[in-house]
Order: C-alpha cells, then structure tokens, then sequence
C-alpha cells in the first residue's frame, strides 16, 4: 500500500470546516490544483472530479461515507480492485479549532506499475489543505 497525507490545524469549528469542505463546487476557488468537481457529496452518490495534476482527465468516484462534521470518504479505482485509491478527509475538534487530515491511500496489484507512472501528488495535497485552511479562516 502507497499513500499520500497532509494536514492542517484550522482555527474555525468543525462545523464551518465542514461547510467549506463540502461545498465541493467551491473547490476550484481555493485550490487552484482542482479544475472542477461535478455531482453531489452525498454517500452512494458518483462524483467526478477533474484536476491539473492530470490535464484532460477526470476522476470518476463514489462517496461511501459522508459523517457530518467529522468524516467523508470517496473511493475509486480499476475494474476487479486491480488499483484503487481511497480518499478520506478527516475532522477532529482541537481546542477552539479543528485539525483537518487528508489521506489517500493506494492499492491493488497493478500498484507497483501505477505507481511509477504517477506524479507525486504531495504538493498537490499540501496545497489543498493550506487552501482549505486560508478560506475558511477568511470566512469566504
């Protein structure tokens, strides 16, 4: 298993860390890694994702788990679990803030040949939650 992981301590509630967060058609005005997300953050729901990390793709996942103020995971992958990622975002109260981690993880038995071929995805990560951080302590 491969993983990537960034974190950010956010001094704002997890409620309104949360309304940022999920406000996914946002994404795009704080992160500039993120070019686009369509469909509802909603657990089943099928979202898509589209990214500058990887012009010209898109990123088609499924949300299974959607725990307000605390907890959203989406998944996806390769037909038969040849790879599959998992992307969980994880809020914890911390004082009068929050402490926001971002965790993906990488599987299957196409992972070590996947792998090779992907861009590193950590400043990417970074950037997400330093963005995530910056709108929600601006209260855009």
């Amino acid at each position: 298993m491969r993983s990537y992981e960034s974190t950010a301590s956010i001094a704002a509630s997890p409620d309104d860390v949360w309304a940022a967060l999920v406000d996914a058609g946002s994404w795009p005005s704080w992160d500039s890694g993120v070019d686009a997300v369509e469909g509802t953050l909603a657990e089943g729901q099928k979202i898509t994702i589209r990214s500058s990390v990887a012009p010209g793709r898109a990123f088609p996942v499924t949300v299974t788990a959607f725990e307000p103020f605390s907890r959203l995971v989406f998944s996806g992958g390769m037909p038969l679990g040849l790879f599959r990622g998992e992307r969980t975002y994880t809020l914890t109260p911390d004082g009068a803030g929050t402490a926001f981690r971002m965790r993906e993880e990488y599987s299957g038995p196409l992972l070590p040949l996947i792998w090779r071929s992907m861009p590193d995805l950590q400043p990417s990560f970074d950037q997400f939650a330093a963005g995530l951080e910056q709108r929600v302590e601006s209260g855009a």
